[in-house]
């Protein structure tokens, strides 16, 4: 194959793995660092009432929310002793009813709602048509129009109409038209109605909403209005007390319009309370439930989607090819031999239990030992198969005596030698027993000292949480060292401890 074709390869590889990737991380969410946690809010509203001492039927409605710019909802509970509930859109957004044929007494009705910021989630309303013209008597119809031209005046587009408008709502001494068309009412939702008035009578469509700060354990949380305005192109957010414009970080939209939060058959009192509590999730949980919303199948084919057990052998298979692309690294571009080319990820995945130093010692130990057996084999003359046998036996017995001499010693790090891979350690004693014999003894301890060295730096990188992570995550990245094996595999130039061993070469004469 030629070379321009693995490059294109390879670049296809990168794209589709880090496209896969940058969806997932951007997207839907899935966390780059094991540690990191998504805070989310349980906004629970509580509906009291009486039904009375009889037997009535009953119907109870309210609004929750549907469209909350900057949120999204990961769960929600509609909790009602013997009621049943139904929810439906409409014009102020999602309300649900509760209803039930007979029941009396005090009755308390529950909404619970998982909410988790995503910026993602915009506001996607349709246009408005432009309202209707409002009809007053006179003289507020005189002074609506005075005030509609004077600030008109003063102003560019809908949104500095809007700030010049809660500005003089805000001190209505200074100007009797405004004073006029507020009256007696100078609370913040009366001053959001008026000027929802004053700005139809500019054709600038607006409303009023309603929603509540997520704080942290607000057992008595209150329902806050808010003005929302239309600039031709999207809806823009306005606090009427203040004037200041956009939405507060923590606010959530509960409902729109002027309609009443509850509506209940009959009479009686009625009671509605609201809580906000604040918790720290696992941001995977809620990338999954992100990936549901959006009918997006990546979530099908995540690795959480396996069973626990499953789950835990290839958080440990996965880190292989990471070992493997280091083991090629180190012989093929920095020159370090080694027995064999995936023995040392396998002796790395046998650190796991002893650790580095503890490992190495290990290893070495029952290296040498096997070779002392093996060496004095030779003078037996076995064949092949039955001295390998003999080799391995050998092994376990090593093993056992080490732990048990280790134990005794009161040294644990003994007692992890038996998971070491046995067939590893055995083939690697005959292998090095070869080289021995064919090559001398120097290449044979160089080997293993290679051998040993590669296996520590593949457990250093393969132990690393981070990385563990990301490959569990984001599997689809084994893509990437893919891409990076296929280039590597196309390098034919010097190693690095060539470089160094034919220096001498490369100076000049003196």
């Amino acid at each position: 194959m030629k070379a321009y074709k693995v490059w294109v390869l390879a670049l296809a590889l990168f794209l589709v793995g880090g496209a896969l990737f940058v969806y997932k991380w951007q997207g839907l969410g899935y966390p780059l660092l094991p540690e990191e946690e998504t805070r989310i809010w349980t906004v629970e509203a509580t509906l009291k009432f009486d039904a009375g001492p009889a037997p009535v039927p009953a119907k109870v409605t309210l609004y929750v929310p549907a469209l909350t710019p900057g949120f999204a909802i990961l769960d929600e509970n509609f909790v009602s002793r013997g009621f049943g509930f139904t929810t439906r859109y409409v014009s102020g957004g999602r309300q649900v009813q509760w209803a039930v044929r007979r029941i009396k007494g005090e009755q308390t009705l529950y909404y619970r709602a998982t909410i988790y910021k995503d910026p993602l989630q915009a506001e996607n309303d349709s246009t408005p048509p432009f309202p209707a013209p409002p009809r007053l008597r006179e003289p507020d119809s005189l002074a609506m129009q005075q005030l509609v031209g004077q600030i008109q005046s003063q102003s560019a587009d809908p949104a500095s109409f809007t700030v010049e408008l809660l500005k003089r709502l805000a001190n209505p001494g200074t100007d009797q038209n405004v004073l006029m068309l507020l009256g007696s009412q100078a609370g913040t939702t009366s001053r959001a109605l008026t000027a929802i008035t004053v700005l139809a009578a500019a054709q600038i469509p607006a409303r009023l909403l309603r929603g509540v700060y997520l704080t942290d354990r607000e057992r008595q949380a209150r329902m806050l209005p808010w003005l929302e305005v239309h600039d031709g192109e999207r809806w823009i957010y306005f606090d009427p007390a203040t004037g200041a414009q956009g939405l507060p970080e923590n606010f959530l939209v509960w409902w729109r319009g002027s309609e009443p939060l509850y509506t209940r058959d009959g009479g009686g009192d009625t009671e509605v309370q609201f809580s906000v509590q604040r918790n720290e999730v696992d941001p995977v949980l809620v990338a999954e439930r992100r990936a549901v919303a959006w009918q997006s199948r990546i979530a099908d084919f995540s690795m959480f989607s396996l069973p626990i057990q499953t789950q835990a052998v290839y958080g440990i298979l996965l880190m292989i090819p990471l070992g493997a692309l280091l083991v090629v690294f180190l012989r093929n571009i920095v020159g370090i031999k080694t027995f064999g080319t995936f023995m040392p990820v396998l002796v790395a995945l046998a650190f796991r239990e002893t650790q580095v130093v503890a490992g190495v010692i290990l290893f070495s130990l029952v290296v040498v030992l096997g070779l002392l057996f093996r060496f004095f084999m030779e003078h037996l003359r076995l064949l092949l198969v039955p001295r390998l046998a003999a080799v391995l036996i050998i092994v376990v017995l090593l093993m056992v005596l080490i732990s048990i001499v280790g134990h005794q010693l009161g040294l644990d790090m003994g007692l992890s030698v038996g998971l070491f891979p046995m067939v590893i350690l055995t083939m690697t004693i005959e292998r090095m027993s070869i080289v021995w014999e064919e090559r001398g003894p120097t290449e044979a301890i160089q080997q293993g000292l290679g051998s040993l060295l590669v296996a520590a730096l593949c457990f250093s990188v393969m132990d690393i949480e981070v990385l563990k992570h990301l490959f569990f995550v984001f599997p689809e990245l084994l893509l990437w060292l893919l891409a990076i094996t296929l280039l590597l595999g196309r390098y034919s130039g010097y190693r690095l401890l060539e470089l160094l061993r034919f220096k001498t070469l490369a100076d000049p004469a003196p």
